[in-house]
């Protein structure tokens, strides 16, 4: 009696062991690590994960916050331009939708406030330049079509345009197809460009100011899930800087590799403000060499 008492036992105490132990590895004990299911599959992740660099809202008109599904924007109501523009890119937003083209004024914009229009853009010498570009949204038509309202374009010099900006757009998608998802953010600074006409300051009779640079900030990470909790100090980062003119295409996208700690001396931004301080202190201090 007694061995079968103490057979019963030592039964009960192995499955309590199993017990816990097993809570303990699936984090259901207070204080056990949480086990993370890395999702690999594609997904239309949130555009402003990485945070709101200049923590814009409603209250000021030149840093407004507009929201839309394919993309997020503060908006400067007196250059009437975007100060930056910011998406995710993964292939769950890529698709077949061939180019809207149909430039247009943005409605979200407050009642009262001038919307550019595309005709703003005819004979200035500068292109209607895309800062979240239409291919990085062709999933949909609708968002395709939003990436035409003018909210998102800026005067751009054509040949920065159409080959030293539009080949750091393509080597993005080249990532994305290589099995990565992309934390964009693209903006301007600064007043004055060079377009085919020469250098201006203004277009559409002032009504709009020539940004002096474009500059763009890239996160790379392998397609997964828990966006934020997987950058770390070894997460590629991307970050350009490139004059708005004509002779910046004489040079590849490479020669204007800049770290985002200039950026962020240039803009006065707080970029990657959601990715803990310590990584953010060390990604935002390298300028990029995986080339």
């Amino acid at each position: 009696m007694l061995r079968k008492s103490t057979d019963y036992l030592m039964r009960w105490s192995t499955f309590c062991l199993f017990i816990v132990l097993s809570a303990s590895l699936h984090g259901c004990l207070p204080g056990a690590p949480r086990t993370t299911v890395n999702n690999t599959s594609p997904t239309r992740d949130d555009n402003l994960a990485l945070g709101n660099p200049s923590q814009a809202g409603s209250a000021d008109p030149d840093n407004y916050l507009i929201t839309k599904s394919a993309y997020t924007l503060s908006y400067n109501r007196k250059r009437a331009i975007a100060n930056w523009v910011s998406w995710h890119l993964s292939t769950a937003w890529k698709g077949d939708i061939k180019r809207g083209n149909d430039f247009r004024p943005d409605p979200a914009l407050p009642s009262g406030w001038y919307a550019v229009k595309t005709s703003d853009y005819t004979n200035s010498g500068f292109d209607r330049g895309h800062l979240c570009p239409s291919d990085d949204r062709d999933g949909s038509a609708d968002d395709n079509s939003a990436t035409f309202q003018m909210t998102n374009i800026v005067p751009e010099a054509p040949r920065h345009n159409r080959e030293v900006w539009k080949n750091l757009e393509d080597y993005s998608r080249q990532l994305v197809s290589a099995g990565n998802e992309l934390y964009i953010i693209a903006g301007t600074d600064g007043t004055g460009g060079t377009g085919e006409s020469g250098q201006t300051s203004t277009i559409a009779g002032g009504k709009l100011t020539v940004p002096a640079t474009l500059w763009k900030i890239i996160v790379v990470l392998p397609v997964g899930s828990d966006d934020i909790n997987r950058i770390s100090t070894n997460t590629r980062v991307i970050a350009v800087s490139i004059p708005n003119r004509q002779t910046a295409a004489d040079k590849p996208w490479t020669a204007y590799l800049t770290s985002i700690k200039e950026l962020e001396k240039k803009t006065g931004y707080d970029f990657l403000s959601a990715v803990p301080k310590d990584v953010q202190r060390i990604l935002e201090a390298r300028v990029d060499a995986n080339l």
